[in-house]
């Protein structure tokens, strides 16, 4: 089957999904299908060039977690060339001690964005923070639940606007690479729960339907209330943001919510 721009980003977002799920494991066959995905997406065309800034910024996150700085320095600057801009990213916590490293410097001075961009990059991140904390939220609440029902973890629509840049869709794939290992995580330890439940509800003479029953009540209505938190949290175009394409706010004016 002939590579597309779709079926390649379906890849980067499924080494995304390895890379976040379990780092040390996947970390060869992550490295491999990065670099098999830079040399197709080459093969495409000017369309497709986001594909290898995607590919070599998610070489870079995978050198920078194993504290290879050279290699990470040199993948990010390959992405920036390719489209890569995700400023934000950039901010997070863990990157702050490189700010002084004057090659890292020199490769963020090269990104450009339009505020209409930028102000989608801010909402990917603080959409991210915030599906963290649902997880988090919920895996307390479902502690204990007696009920044989699976809850699910409510989650934002990814914005479809025609962005200004293309490395904005490198940070929508990071952004559905999150939902989908958080909403794997959720799923896993609700199978588990409810399968521990059916057991016991089979064999114990003491089990408490009612119980039961208030439970899956709470937790639908939780769920609900997840629901509409997420519908509300949807991404919304501001009108009269610029597009105009200027460089990257200066390193250390934003805040990653990360």
């Amino acid at each position: 089957m002939a590579d597309t721009v779709n079926s390649l980003a379906s890849r980067v977002h499924e080494l995304t999904v390895a890379n976040l799920t379990s780092p040390a494991s996947s970390a060869v066959q992550v490295d491999t299908g990065f670099h098999d995905v830079i040399a197709r997406a080459a093969t495409l065309g000017p369309d497709a060039a986001w594909l290898v800034g995607a590919g070599h910024s998610g070489l870079a996150a995978l050198a920078f977690l194993h504290r290879q700085l050279d290699r990470a320095l040199f993948h990010l600057d390959a992405a920036v060339t390719a489209g890569f801009n995700d400023c934000v990213a950039l901010h997070a916590a863990a990157l702050r001690p490189l700010h002084e490293d004057p090659r890292f410097r020199a490769i963020y001075q090269r990104m450009h964005i339009t505020t209409a961009d930028l102000d989608e990059l801010l909402w990917i991140h603080r959409e991210m923070h915030m599906m963290s904390q649902d997880a988090r939220r919920a895996s307390v609440e479902n502690i204990g639940r007696r009920d044989l029902g699976i809850s699910r973890l409510p989650q934002a629509l990814i914005p479809t606007r025609v962005p200004n840049t293309p490395g904005v869709l490198i940070a929508r794939i990071d952004l559905a690479a999150t939902q989908t290992v958080l909403q794997r995580a959720i799923v896993k330890a609700e199978i588990s729960r409810a399968g521990g439940n059916a057991s016991i509800s089979a064999v114990s003479y003491n089990w408490n339907e009612h119980g039961a029953r208030r439970d899956a009540w709470r937790a639908d209505d939780l769920e609900s209330q997840r629901r509409q938190s997420a519908a509300a949290r949807a991404f919304v175009e501001r009108p009269g943001l610029s597009t105009l394409i200027a460089p990257c706010p200066p390193l250390g004016s934003l805040v990653s919510p990360s």
